[in-house]
């Protein structure tokens, strides 16, 4: 029975990880190329951007959404401040001014969560492409056009962009780097094959008419992303469509941030558990359920691999070194988190990454199924 429980619990993880991709990258290989479809007219597009007390970001971020190579009259830039205490609303309508837009409009909304904030900004949206992202990541010049550009093609519903992570190089922010291109990495994966159902909330679009009304306890992007799914639409990865961010640095940070994300990750495939049936939705729902279901569930499995491996210590070499591999992973994340405010090498540091984002997710699955939900929206405790 040890046995059986340590090799399961191996190879799961190990699946979701590397072998997951490892298929699709093999899968990709018998599927032909998308020929790229040029648009005929560039679409009108409301971009939202939902902010709370974001002083700090709100200017920059406002002018680099002013910038982007789009015309003007096919754009239209929502602000939707969920009630913000700071000078967040002020500082964006000095902008708007400043640059005499009036495709500009800031919402000043009593305090309701991001979900309310972008569910009020949709009301008042009149783009055929909604566009959602971050106060707190700069665009490049031309990401409006490169993220709206998979829209020439009618199968495509939405689209995500590419979320890249300026790290300092210090502590945990390294992991979160390394991560992010990761995830980057199998997007691409997923978009060629044609099973994505994942987007950084950073920057993503869909179709206004496939758009459904956030609910409040789901991880926006993903539910976002999903209407095009729920619709049969076809999510692409724009990867041209850039825009920078910065990784979490603390381990506190890392762990409040991954806990939620993990919690409401699995609220929201409680929402869209339609999706998760092969009958209907073929290879996109396997896909769905080891993206986000399987890689979720991974460091709770690596409670028993740790103790099976205790009970199997004498059953041979590979069980013993397999052992001692984990004990020393762990061993040095505990250094890396003990040292954070020390220039450790690299391996402690990643380490120390990987040891709070599995108990961080850990953490995640038992907030949901005990039934617990997150009610407030502060995106400042997680940066």
């Amino acid at each position: 029975m040890a046995e059986a429980i340590f090799w399961l619990c191996l190879f799961l993880p190990f699946f979701a990880y590397l072998g997951y991709p490892a298929l699709l990258a093999v899968y990709g290989l018998f599927q032909g190329d998308a020929q790229p479809v040029a648009l005929e007219q560039l679409p009108r597009v409301s971009v939202i951007v939902a902010a709370y007390n974001e002083e700090r970001h709100i200017e920059t971020k406002l002018r680099s959404l002013l910038d982007q190579a789009y015309p003007r009259e096919r754009r239209q830039i929502i602000i939707a401040s969920d009630g913000s205490s700071d000078a967040t609303v002020a500082l964006a309508r000095q902008v708007a001014q400043a640059h005499g837009q009036d495709d500009v409009q800031v919402l000043d909304l009593p305090r309701g969560g991001k979900a309310s904030a972008l569910n009020s900004a949709v009301a008042v949206a009149d783009g055929d492409i909604l566009v959602f992202s971050d106060a707190d990541t700069l665009w490049t010049d031309d990401t409006l056009a490169q993220l709206v550009a998979p829209f020439a093609d009618p199968c495509v519903g939405a689209t995500a962009g590419n979320v890249a992570i300026l790290s300092s190089g210090k502590a945990l922010a390294i992991g979160d780097q390394l991560y992010r291109d990761y995830e980057s990495w199998l997007r691409r994966l997923e978009s060629r094959t044609g099973c994505m159902a994942s987007a950084d909330g950073g920057l993503q679009a869909l179709r206004r008419s496939l758009f459904q009304t956030v609910p409040t306890d789901v991880t926006d992007d993903f539910f976002l992303t999903t209407c095009a799914s729920v619709a049969g639409r076809r999510i692409v990865f724009a990867e041209a469509a850039r825009v920078t961010d910065h990784g979490v640095e603390t381990a506190d940070n890392q762990f409040r941030r991954r806990r939620r994300i993990t919690a409401r990750g699995l609220q929201s495939l409680a929402h869209r558990r339609e999706l998760l049936d092969p009958r209907r939705h073929g290879v996109f729902a396997l896909a769905l359920i080891t993206h986000k279901l399987l890689r979720r569930l991974v460091p709770v499995l690596l409670i028993p691999l740790l103790l099976s491996n205790f009970w199997l210590w004498n059953a041979g070499d590979f069980y013993r070194l397999s052992l001692i591999a984990q004990l020393a992973g762990y061993a040095l994340a505990v250094i890396g988190l003990l040292g954070q405010r020390r220039h450790l090498p690299k391996l402690f540091r990643l380490a120390a990454y990987g040891l709070v984002t599995l108990a961080a997710m850990s953490a995640g699955v038992w907030h949901f199924v005990s039934g617990q939900r997150y009610h407030h929206w502060n995106p400042q405790q997680n940066r």
